[in-house]
């Protein structure tokens, strides 16, 4: 090979079992790599157990040494953790917010080095916090999706499956799913003033959903299926969101209910936010079962909690036409793609075309993420929510009774499963009065398949309006005039050049992001908006604080060793001070504004007149061959994200793209206009 140089990960538990004697082979051979011993107390591989052993980070440094490592370096998430812990010398303790710098420096390093890397493993700690409350940390972070850009920075920097898509008017933006997040809070450090920090309090629970179940009255019993000739039921979801759990449930409910009963998970990458699926098999009592994985054509039921594993191959693989029910839930969990691709975009309708496809008319589809969420405030409720459901419609074949004693008898949140339980079977005899609980004011045709992004505005009418108001709010009538004119001029042009609407659509969005810039002005405005402080109330109750996480002066710093800009937790005194900020956004632009000439504020000018440029160059130019390229130029403004470096490292990217198209434009021809258009 050619490679200068190469990282290995090694995990603690693979290290002393077995691990260091790949290092000391590395050591004999002379080898020039670095091994990243990742310290966290955990073998998540194969299901979270603890090591085997006692060993601690200074027990693993003197291993290494004596092994012939040459350089040895520990990055933690709390160097507070090291305070008068004696290390061998020439060990230096780094936070992990120099992991990059630390790399680069090892990387240089001619031989073996290690980096050991110090943190507790944040998918074990969040289910230790969920078994015992004591352990947990009162602390949270919230996305102002008003301040957020979309730019996904938040994401490079955790990686963090937590960090999800929000759809919106204005396009997608990022929230944070707070059932799954482990409070690692690394995404804090993507540059974006949109991250707050909640201290104390708790999660707020929907008060429609404590409502007694007298309230309803008794709910109708179903007919439940017959298990004679056998019964295959397959549940089919990600990894730690209960999976596992439910077929623990109804494999004790089965035994209960005196049925012959097996359980079978295949768990996969579970850790990871991996597909899990459960294979559960039921029968008269005394029946011989076949095995215990159901093969090709054995699912009578399909519970699907995740739409994208339920649709997969290998679910669908064990359906058939004619026998198969399946009840899933439309929300889909972003992949493990979203945080390195913000674009991404599932097809939920494709993806519900395949259930179809195996089971025709079968298929019983609703929105539970977004219902049981509302009503029970977290999404771990949402697979005793579909359980609830299918049982409801007739499709589970054990009684309640059972299913109830088996609840209790598992011992986890016992009453939240209940009332998961519960609130699924409501679903499927009154889903209007279940969505007007949620608060969700779904339409009123029951469990509605939900699209993944909310429907936008389509009329050019409807979106100048909108545009006009938010403009107005941002800086006053003159903005909004402004906007109007061009607007008027891109419909015109749309029509002569024959884009049917989406020239003018893709003007009227762009300009408006480009002159609603979110400088300082616009970020106190929106935080100083009373809707941020209504949003804050409705999701968390009890004694809280709010902070913000800001990097613009005077609050950033820069990584003196690395160059890097890191934000500054800022409390609640900011929020006065914002206030009064906002107050003069009538100075923006003006000599007496403090931000005309920061770097930031310049750009967004550049930006600005460019696409201004842009478009007078399509007015004048633009033709009926040339309909998809204005259309693509217009919208190349929707990838310009974010804040500061973030931001002017998207427009380059584009520079090209920009380029090529004005060339295009302005000699009256196109390249692949078909392929453009579409795209577009």
């Amino acid at each position: 090979t050619e490679e200068k140089h190469v990282f290995v990960n090694i995990g603690d538990g693979t290290f002393f079992h077995s691990g260091s004697l790949a290092i000391r082979q590395a050591v004999a051979a002379k080898m020039r790599m670095t091994y990243k011993l990742l310290f966290n107390g955990y073998v998540s591989m194969t299901g979270g157990q603890k090591i085997d052993g006692d060993l601690t980070v200074q027990r693993a440094i003197d291993m290494v040494r004596a092994e012939g490592a040459g350089k040895v370096v520990v990055v933690t998430d709390d160097v507070g953790r090291y305070a008068g812990v004696r290390l061998p010398d020439g060990v230096a303790v780094r936070p992990r917010q120099e992991l990059d710098a630390v790399q680069r420096e090892l990387r240089a390093f001619d031989g073996v080095s290690i980096l050991v890397y110090d943190q507790a493993c944040a998918t074990e700690l969040r289910r230790q916090r969920k078994r015992d409350a004591s352990l947990d940390v009162a602390r949270r972070t919230v996305i102002n999706a008003e301040v957020c850009e979309g730019c996904g920075d938040c994401g490079v920097k955790s990686n963090c499956m937590s960090v999800e898509p929000l759809e919106t008017e204005l396009g997608r933006k990022r929230q944070i799913n707070q059932s799954s997040c482990n409070k690692d809070l690394s995404c804090v450090e993507g540059f974006c003033p949109s991250f707050i920090t909640v201290r104390g309090g708790r999660l707020k629970r929907n008060a429609a959903a404590r409502t007694d179940a007298q309230t309803w009255g008794e709910l109708p019993l179903p007919t439940l299926p017959d298990t004679a000739g056998g019964y295959g039921m397959l549940i089919a979801g990600i990894g730690g969101t209960g999976i596992v759990t439910i077929g623990a449930v109804l494999g004790m409910a089965a035994s209960l209910d005196g049925l012959a009963t097996s359980v079978l998970d295949i768990t996969g990458m579970a850790q990871k936010y991996g597909a899990v699926m459960s294979h559960l098999r039921f029968a008269p009592p005394g029946e011989a079962l076949r095995s215990a994985r159901l093969g090709k054509g054995e699912v009578d039921l399909l519970i699907g909690c995740d739409l994208i594993v339920a649709s997969g191959d290998e679910a669908l693989a064990k359906q058939q036409l004619g026998r198969s029910h399946t009840v899933v839930n439309t929300e889909i969990n972003p992949t493990a793609d979203f945080p390195r691709t913000p674009d991404w975009q599932p097809d939920q309708a494709g993806l519900l075309g395949r259930l179809r496809s195996k089971c025709g008319e079968r298929v019983h589809a609703l929105a539970a993420t977004r219902i049981a969420i509302a009503l029970l405030g977290d999404a771990i409720a949402i697979n005793m929510f579909m359980l609830g459901h299918a049982w409801q419609l007739g499709r589970v074949p054990i009684g309640f009774e059972a299913i109830d004693r088996a609840i209790e008898l598992n011992g986890v949140q016992i009453e939240f499963n209940r009332a998961c339980f519960e609130w699924g079977r409501r679903m499927a005899v009154d889903p209007v009065a279940v969505e007007r609980a949620a608060g969700l004011g779904l339409s009123p045709g029951g469990a509605q398949v939900v699209q993944f992004a909310p429907r936008r505005l389509e009329r050019i009418e409807d979106i100048v309006a909108d545009r006009s108001r938010r403009l107005v709010a941002y800086q006053g009538q003159a903005l909004a005039n402004r906007f109007a004119a061009m607007a008027e001029r891109a419909q015109a042009t749309d029509v002569r050049i024959g884009a049917q609407g989406r020239f003018a659509k893709a003007v009227a969005r762009y300009h408006y992001k480009l002159l609603a810039d979110k400088d300082e002005f616009e970020v106190a405005r929106l935080y100083s908006d009373p809707a941020f402080r209504r949003g804050l109330e409705a999701q968390f109750e009890g004694d809280y604080k709010v902070h913000l996480n800001l990097g613009a002066w005077p609050f950033v710093k820069r990584d003196p060793k690395t160059g890097a800009l890191h934000k500054r937790e800022v409390d609640s005194w900011i929020f006065p001070a914002m206030k009064v900020l906002q107050s003069l956004r009538g100075l923006r632009g003006t000599w007496l504004d403090p931000f005309r000439r920061s770097p930031e504020r310049a750009f967004a000018r550049e930006l600005l007149a460019a696409y201004e440029a842009d478009l007078q160059l399509m007015f004048d130019k633009a033709v009926p061959g040339t309909a998809a390229d204005a259309v693509a130029l217009a919208s190349l403004p929707e990838r310009i994200r974010g804040y500061g470096h973030v931001r002017s490292a998207h427009a380059a990217k584009i520079a090209g793209e920009r380029n090529e198209l004005r060339a295009t434009l302005a000699a009256g021809r196109s390249v692949d206009a078909a392929a453009r258009f579409e795209a577009a």
